[in-house]
């Protein structure tokens, strides 16, 4: 059977990213795809960016990505953006927003948050009501199986039977009408949506990577065997820590904390 790791949302954390990858080709895979969002919140963006293009078959555009490479961005408008300089901005910037392929019989169709925008939540654990998200939260899961412009999908499209998707930082997978939903969690940026105590010797549990392996036949119409391995990685976050104290980045100390607590970065520059 054929194997694809499917990881997302670094998010500049290039000590996370290098500890995938290297589990990833221990296990033999020789195929990866990103959910999108490889900038921004850590402080080495510039060496993600280029690891993923060394690595990857597949990388799409996430939110984080797009608000930061676009071309009318002034210089000094955000740190990493001036960090990651414009060529490697001009390549974030075009990425595709989704992709899809055969996999076992299965149409499997990926994207960073949705099929309507690269904003976009669907939490099915939990709501964003009262949140800023709520203005663009989706209620229903099916969704995400929907054929929009913002994909460049039509009615005449077929409908995908599996979708996976990034930008929660939570992994999860779940069956609803006959159909697969899956999220990768974070590789860079992991969080436990319940967490609110930093000393909290459990959060040990959720500051690992994450990422996802599909097992199939690929390219393949023909229904047959597909699974689905959820990877949790531990990694050497005090080592991140380290280049994080070492950098220039403006949000560094509220980073640390974050990542060894497994909590949500909001307004990380």
């Amino acid at each position: 059977m054929d194997k694809i790791a499917i990881i997302s949302d670094v998010h500049g954390n290039i000590t996370a990213l290098r500890a995938v990858i290297k589990d990833i080709e221990n296990r033999g895979i020789n195929k990866i795809f990103c959910l999108g969002d490889s900038v921004l919140k850590s402080c080495n963006s510039d060496l993600v960016i280029d690891l993923l293009r060394e690595k990857c078959d597949v990388i799409l555009k996430g939110n984080c990505d797009e608000a930061i490479t676009r071309p009318d961005i002034p210089k000094g408008r955000f740190w990493t953006r001036d960090l990651i300089g414009e060529e490697r901005a001009n390549f974030v910037h075009n990425l595709p927003v989704s992709y899809e392929f055969y996999m076992s019989g299965y149409l499997i169709r990926l994207f960073h948050s949705s099929p309507f925008g690269l904003d976009y939540v669907f939490n099915p654990m939990f709501s964003n009501k009262d949140t800023v998200y709520a203005a663009s939260e989706l209620h229903n899961a099916m969704e995400l199986f929907e054929n929009t412009d913002f994909i460049g999908k039509s009615s005449s499209d077929p409908v995908p039977d599996i979708v996976g998707y990034g930008h929660i930082h939570t992994p999860n997978i779940f069956r609803i009408r006959n159909k697969t939903v899956f999220n990768p969690g974070s590789v860079g940026a992991p969080i436990e949506m319940l967490n609110d105590d930093p000393f909290d010797k459990t959060n040990q549990f959720s500051t690992v990577a994450s990422y996802i392996i599909l097992e199939g036949k690929f390219d393949s119409r023909e229904l047959m065997p597909i699974n689905f391995n959820l990877v949790r990685l531990p990694y050497d976050i005090e080592e991140e820590v380290k280049l994080l104290q070492q950098s220039k980045l403006p949000s560094r100390e509220r980073l640390i904390a974050e990542l060894r607590s497994a909590t949500n970065c909001r307004d990380v520059k």
